[in-house]
């Protein structure tokens, strides 16, 4: 497996337990909606915490990555309803 096919499936895992996170702090279910909301998070919540300019201080990459990305799947989620 190349890096681009491993970063991609590294993309969905993260995307799939950010979602599951964010769906047990606020609801929701299924695994399109978990991966939609983790990867949609992902980049929301990174662009969130830099625009605010938090750290969250957390040494491992891939354990900051995903409370990034369910950080981000939570103000997703409640974006979306919000709106609808």
């Amino acid at each position: 497996m190349d890096n681009k096919s491993r970063d991609l499936v590294m993309l969905a895992v993260i995307g799939i337990v950010a979602g599951y996170l964010a769906s047990i702090v606020v609801g929701g279910g299924g695994l399109i909606r978990y991966l939609l909301s983790g990867v949609t998070g992902a980049y929301v919540g990174s662009w969130l915490l830099q625009a605010l300019g938090v750290n969250l201080g957390i040494k491992n990459a891939l354990g900051a990555q995903l409370v990034t990305a369910t950080i981000g799947a939570v103000v997703v989620v409640l974006m979306a309803r919000l709106l609808s």
